[in-house]
């Protein structure tokens, strides 16, 4: 069965009263915002440029513990709490929601959770190997006779010698032989779910600043350092790798991160491409889209993931993910992106495109996003400003929470026309 005769057969595709009855169960979600009240404040709202803003604070992380099969490591990546609102009043149970650039997949994730259909891209191919092992969990048993089943002691002597300042050589060869052993029985079509639930975790552990990672100490698991730098931590620490039990890290983990339950989406779809042209997607699909693209060259994901690659035997030089440092390019990128959103949302459906104030709150990316949808079939609904110290005297163009980087939650709001 292909996917389009998946989704006709579960009522999402337009012209199936499901999908027609399942868009928007909270009904006016403009309206929703504008009486939001949950956290003591009432919602502020301006206008600039014809375009409504809704300030206040919408979610928060005093709100609800994120479940725990959301703590994967990840840079730029948005709290759980963000998708969750969005889902909860702009789409039903067996919708699909979607992510174009989905990270470490907190979407998805949170979709899966509360009984959506998710669905997730991402031109990084460690995307998928984050995101998709998550959606449908192995059982503690299964993951426990699968790691008793690898010949951990059978691996030889470490080769990558430039890794040893991570590692010690036992837990260096220990770690090079699962990455043999779980790239054998891909290329062999044997790798399962177990498998890969095995590689999610081990890549979750390869290097952080405690004994619940393989490495000796390091920056957090989200920024892995280069070789030298690391040299250069151990000098000023006076420290060398310790021995590490990596089959008992991985078991230990994946007890965290399953003890608040699973989940099982067996339906998931995620795709490995540009996020203009995801052709495994059929038009008019997806009721919700949540989402943040990159932003101006604000993170460096090579240097970031460049230990993860290797693990996964991917060339990260190879992965053409998209760092714009100039503000119309990057206005461009966001308009072909749209285009293909707009193709894939089903007619009352909507996207929720999440981005920041970044160059110190000088570059306001909202307005770009709204300019990128220009002669496209989506409606501004608004943008949102979720600003968790909030204050009577502050206003939309003065909402900070820190000095560099991105400095609020803002979200544009699109709905695809009928």
């Amino acid at each position: 069965m292909n996917q389009e005769q998946l989704l006709l057969e579960r009522g999402q595709l337009p012209g199936n009263s499901q999908s027609e009855s399942g868009g928007q169960p909270t009904g006016n979600f403009v309206e929703d915002l504008r009486k939001f009240s949950s956290f003591g404040e009432s919602t502020r709202i301006e206008t600039v440029n014809g375009t409504s803003y809704f300030i206040n604070e919408f979610w928060t992380a005093r709100q609800r513990q994120a479940h725990r099969l959301h703590e994967v490591s990840y840079r730029a990546c948005f709290k759980p709490q963000l998708p969750a609102f969005f889902i909860d009043r702009l789409s039903s149970p067996g919708d699909i929601v979607f992510d174009p650039f989905m990270g470490r997949g907190t979407t998805p994730i949170e979709a899966a959770l509360r009984d959506r259909t998710p669905y997730g891209n991402d031109i990084n191919p460690l995307s998928a190997a984050l995101a998709a092992p998550r959606v449908k969990p192995p059982t503690l048993s299964e993951i426990n006779e699968r790691l008793a089943e690898i010949p951990w002691n059978a691996f030889g002597e470490a080769q990558s010698q430039e890794l040893l300042v991570f590692y010690h050589p036992q837990v260096l060869a220990h770690i090079e032989g699962l990455r043999t052993w779980l790239i054998r029985r891909e290329r062999a079509g044997l790798l399962d779910r177990v498998d890969r639930w095995i590689r999610m975790v081990a890549l979750n552990r390869l290097t952080g600043h405690s004994s619940g990672f393989f490495s000796v100490y390091t920056l957090p698991p989200n920024q892995a350092v280069s070789i030298e730098r690391q040299a250069k931590i151990n000098t000023k620490r006076g420290q060398s790798p310790p021995l590490r039990d990596v089959a008992g890290i991985i078991a230990k983990k994946s007890r965290s991160l399953l003890s608040q339950g699973s989940i099982d989406s067996p339906q998931s779809v995620f795709t490995t491409c540009c996020s203009h042209n995801i052709a495994e997607i059929p038009d008019n699909a997806v009721s919700l889209t949540v989402t943040s693209p990159p932003f101006l060259d604000i993170v460096n994901y090579e240097a970031d993931n460049w230990l993860r690659c290797w693990f996964l035997d991917i060339d990260p030089k190879q992965v053409q993910i998209t760092s714009l440092r100039n503000v119309t390019d990057w206005q461009h990128f966001i308009s072909s992106t749209l285009r293909e959103l707009a193709r894939l949302t089903r007619p009352g459906g909507h996207i929720a495109f999440e981005v920041g104030e970044v160059r110190n709150g000088t570059v306001r990316l909202d307005e770009n996003v709204i300019a990128a949808a220009e002669n496209l079939p989506l409606s501004t609904l608004g943008v949102m400003i979720n600003q968790q110290n909030f204050t009577k005297t502050s206003n939309c163009w003065g909402v900070t929470n820190n000095k560099n980087g991105t400095n609020s939650n803002r979200i544009v709001i699109f709905q695809k026309q009928p």
